[in-house]
């Protein structure tokens, strides 16, 4: 019996164009992530971007509608790999408490900062636009930074027992999220030199983790203590104000 043979299914032309065009735009995003990365958004050029794409030169336009659209769309795509918004709320989806909630979110953001990303063009791109932030930065702000900011308050505010509009919470907020913050900007190798017994490898991601959480947690609840301390203070005194009999002069 003769063997049978299945054809493949013909692709249609409309498939292979999608494909295509996927394909170049991909091949855009990567090129210009690492020249973005390596020169900033003010001296890379679109004629470098499509030489390393391997693109025709007016694929910027055509794909992204220039160059500032093309940043803006790196933009978004370091922030999907890294710590996108979803993957902060999957993270914290099944947590019940404050502390779980934060346990989480770091393990999140430190398992990502030291795992393979870190030699990736996405922290050198995200770095520059904290440093030097673009009018690019505010789509991703308000679309992502905000709605982060609100998850933090209101973890920080509850581990405080504090509301999440208090002072005290905002500064929680900046002491919890600093040390990660310099993971993004700082150059990893004169951190090395600063601290030589430092390991920042991904298999040292859940010991940073862990020292991170025990940290912010010990400094927001000193903070909470004092805080609560002097609102009973000012509680204290306004009361005995309100109860101090009027004298005539």
């Amino acid at each position: 019996m003769a063997n049978r043979t299945s054809a493949a299914a013909p692709v249609s032309p409309k498939a292979s164009r999608k494909s295509y065009r996927q394909g170049t735009q991909g091949e855009l995003l990567e090129a210009a992530g690492h020249i973005f990365a390596e020169k900033g958004f003010d001296r890379a050029t679109g004629k470098e971007i499509c030489e390393r794409a391997g693109a025709n030169s007016a694929a910027i336009n055509y794909y992204f509608g220039g160059m500032e659209g093309l940043y803006a769309a790196v933009l978004e795509e370091a922030n999907r790999r890294l710590v996108p918004l979803e993957s902060v709320t999957a993270a914290i989806a099944r947590k019940t408490g404050a502390r779980a909630k934060l346990q989480a979110i770091i393990e999140l953001i430190v398992d990502r900062l030291l795992g393979p990303i870190s030699s990736s063009w996405v922290l050198g791109v995200f770095s520059r636009e904290i440093i030097l932030p673009t009018s690019a930065l505010e789509h991703l702000f308000e679309t992502q930074g905000l709605p982060k900011a609100r998850i933090a308050k209101s973890i920080i505010g509850e581990l405080m027992g504090l509301p999440v509009d208090h002072p005290a919470v905002s500064r929680g907020c900046i002491s919890v999220m600093a040390p990660m913050l310099l993971l993004f900007v700082v150059d990893r190798q004169q951190l090395k030199r600063l601290f030589p017994t430092l390991s920042l490898n991904s298999d040292d991601a859940k010991v940073l983790a862990r020292h991170l959480l025990r940290f912010a947690l010990g400094g927001l609840s000193a903070v909470a203590r004092d805080t609560h301390s002097e609102l009973a203070s000012q509680l204290g005194r306004s009361e005995r104000h309100r109860r101090q009999p009027l004298v005539d002069g």
